[in-house]
């Protein structure tokens, strides 16, 4: 093992390169082992066993992406709050305090959401 300053730079910096060499000699690995055979029919676009018509690209409703965001928004609330809440009696009024603020930017958001009716489908 490497010791001083830089010791524990170069045994990440190793671990990395076999880490790299590993990951690079198992895809050429697999690129000598497979079969490769392309025909037409494995080069088109699979979209549920149908024949694909028109060009793939067409355009989403951006409401879908805010409701998308807006459940990313409440998850990672809810990754924040299981955890508080098991050690919620060892953490003190501070904490509380403070999820209690964490919590009213969230409903802030979420009565945002809502003025701008961004929760409305029709």
């Amino acid at each position: 093992m490497p010791e001083g300053y830089f010791g524990q730079y170069v045994t990440i910096g190793i671990f990395a390169i076999v880490g790299t060499v590993l990951v690079a000699a198992t895809l050429q690995l697999s690129r000598l082992v497979r079969p490769n055979h392309p025909t037409t029919a494995k080069l088109t676009t699979y979209e549920s066993g149908i024949d694909p018509i028109g060009h793939g690209w067409s355009q989403s409703n951006v409401r879908y992406y805010i409701f998308a965001l807006l459940f990313v928004v409440f998850d990672v609330e809810a990754v924040f709050l299981f955890p508080w809440a098991i050690v919620f009696e060892e953490l003190g009024t501070a904490a509380f305090v403070e999820m209690v603020i964490f919590i009213g930017i969230l409903a802030l958001a979420l009565l945002y959401a809502v003025k701008k009716r961004v929760l409305e489908w029709l």
